[in-house]
């Protein structure tokens, strides 16, 4: 499995004092130079952490891959147009949420989805949608034209260790499947962390993890390569 990072948290910490530390340019380096495949971000509608100006850079300085996460926003849209990622990650966004609640309706709104992502697709940008492992979900999404998913392990992340960590286990481990029978490549993310991690090893086929707050977390006590560096020892 890949390792991406998401670095938002440290732009939250750099915004919370309005300046310019901690360098979100530099983290993106630092967790590139530790390991990191990719760079997650997400440019959220209210701005809360990551900004344009971030992305702009990010896309000229770093050297693997820039993964945006947005909303179905018409001027997210815009920007990742003009700025072509290596790929997008389309989540649902409320702006009352401290972080990313639950997975996109995809069966829901699929004329909506598929229209959204259509010119991202056009413009070569490979397309992922964050959805909660459940079957409807799953076929809704190998119907749009996205070539990838990312699980929402929000659920198993909060079961582990308790007497429903089996089951939410196996619906990830199901979802993969379906997912991998029916075409799509599957990455996975949300609340996972140091202790949970491992049993994303029992889930074929996985090819990313997006890992950010845990890690950010960890590096606070521990500084951001070591934390970067055991994550991808752990996900060897």
């Amino acid at each position: 499995m890949l390792l991406g990072v998401n670095i938002d948290h440290v732009a939250t910490l750099r915004n919370a004092r309005g300046g310019v530390e901690p360098d979100v340019i530099f983290a993106a380096e630092v967790c590139e130079n530790n390991g990191a495949t990719s760079i997650t971000t997400h440019l959220r509608e209210d701005r809360r952490h990551i900004k344009d100006e971030d992305v702009r850079t990010l896309i000229k300085t770093i050297k693997t891959k820039l993964n945006l996460e947005m909303a179905m926003a018409d001027d997210i849209q815009k920007i990742a147009l003009e700025i072509k990622p290596h790929s997008i990650c389309l989540v649902p966004e409320k702006r009352q949420e401290v972080t990313t609640e639950g997975g996109l309706d995809v069966a829901g709104q699929f004329e909506t989805v598929k229209n959204f992502i259509k010119p991202l697709l056009d413009a070569g940008i490979i397309v992922s949608l964050f959805i909660d492992p459940t079957e409807e979900q799953v076929k809704a999404s190998a119907q749009t034209g996205a070539q990838f998913i990312e699980m929402h392990t929000g659920a198993y992340a909060n079961a582990y260790g308790g007497e429903k960590e089996e089951e939410e286990f196996q619906k990830l481990k199901k979802g993969a499947e379906l997912a991998q029978s029916l075409g799509l490549q599957v990455n996975a993310g949300h609340g996972l962390n140091y202790e949970n991690v491992h049993r994303m090893h029992e889930i074929k086929g996985l090819y990313e993890l997006n890992i950010g707050h845990s890690i950010i977390s960890r590096a606070v006590f521990n500084g951001l390569p070591e934390a970067v560096c055991k994550m991808k020892d752990l996900i060897k």
